[in-house]
């Protein structure tokens, strides 16, 4: 996978993280939503413009759209899960959610 690629994928990642549908995500930015797709599927790059408004819009730093998630640190992964967590209202189905993503990895 190069480059294009992996941002692309970090992008569609934090938007799904944060409940965006890719029109909205490219109407906060100010592009067209074929153009964030494209973005999205790795055939184009952002610019650095567009790269500093994606980060904003998505809550990250921009050096999170091209670093793997096994580099960050125990405590910044920690604290993203309980705030994934805490966005879950049910507390039964936080439980079921937490269990079955466990099992997963058993």
């Amino acid at each position: 996978m190069d480059i294009k690629q992996i941002v692309g994928k970090r992008i569609q990642k934090y938007r799904k993280q944060s409940a965006l549908t890719q029109e909205a995500l490219a109407e906060l930015i100010g592009i067209d939503t074929i153009s964030l797709s494209k973005i999205e599927t790795g055939r184009n790059y952002p610019t650095s413009e567009n790269i500093t408004k994606l980060a904003n819009a998505l809550g990250v730093e921009i050096y999170e759209l091209f670093v793997d998630d096994a580099l960050k640190s125990n405590e910044q992964l920690l604290k993203e899960i309980m705030s994934d967590i805490d966005k879950i209202s049910n507390n039964n189905q936080k439980l079921l959610i937490l269990k079955a993503s466990i099992n997963s990895i058993l």
